[in-house]
């Protein structure tokens, strides 16, 4: 049995509510998402793009090589990895890394499967459903948070930083133009 599975046994699970008092540090916006920085490999990595609508986490080759990991790191994946649009995306192998989520005053420390790929990003890292269902994380881009529970019982609020979202969906814009360029 795991340090994280022992805690949990023991400790109830708070409620993870988002309020109107959630909403005083919000820009208003219309469609930002909730990009976060967690702590890998002892580093702090931005642009982490909390991704409720994937089925895989995924770390890019660029972020890999800028943690100074080593690709023996890497175990073999066997699977395919699909875009949205049903574009297939290079998979190097998956890592296993242990990640902090914290707020400053109190943290959640869970080991992620990342699937490492060689693609142009905005981001350093898609977390998503496997990840946040580990831990027991909910987001809300409305609120642009996400809550957690810590090993303690404590909820962490992870805000999202909005100017780095809004930086990240328009170089997202700038990659998949030049990615999907139409030429006659």
């Amino acid at each position: 049995m795991t340090v994280e599975a022992q805690k949990s046994d023991q400790t109830p699970e708070p409620d993870l509510v988002f309020t109107k008092t959630n909403l005083q540090d919000v820009v208003p916006h219309d469609n930002d998402s909730v990009v976060i920085s967690v702590v890998t490999v002892s580093r702090k990595v931005h642009r982490v793009l909390v991704d409720q609508g994937s089925s895989t986490d995924v770390m890019f080759w660029s972020t890999f090589n800028k943690l100074q990991l080593s690709p023996d790191q890497l175990r073999p994946y066997d699977g395919c990895l699909h875009g949205f649009a049903g574009d297939h995306v290079e998979v190097w192998g998956h890592v296993e890394l242990r990640n902090t989520f914290t707020d400053g005053t109190t943290s959640h420390i869970a080991n992620i499967r990342y699937l490492v790929v060689n693609a142009p990003s905005a981001y350093n890292i898609l977390l998503a459903s496997p990840a946040l269902n580990r831990i027991g994380a909910v987001a809300s881009s409305r609120h642009m948070k996400m809550k957690l529970p810590s090993l303690e019982g404590a909820v962490i609020t992870m805000k999202s930083n909005q100017k780095e979202a809004k930086r990240c969906y328009e170089n997202s814009l700038k990659t998949n133009r030049e990615v999907c360029a139409v030429t006659t």
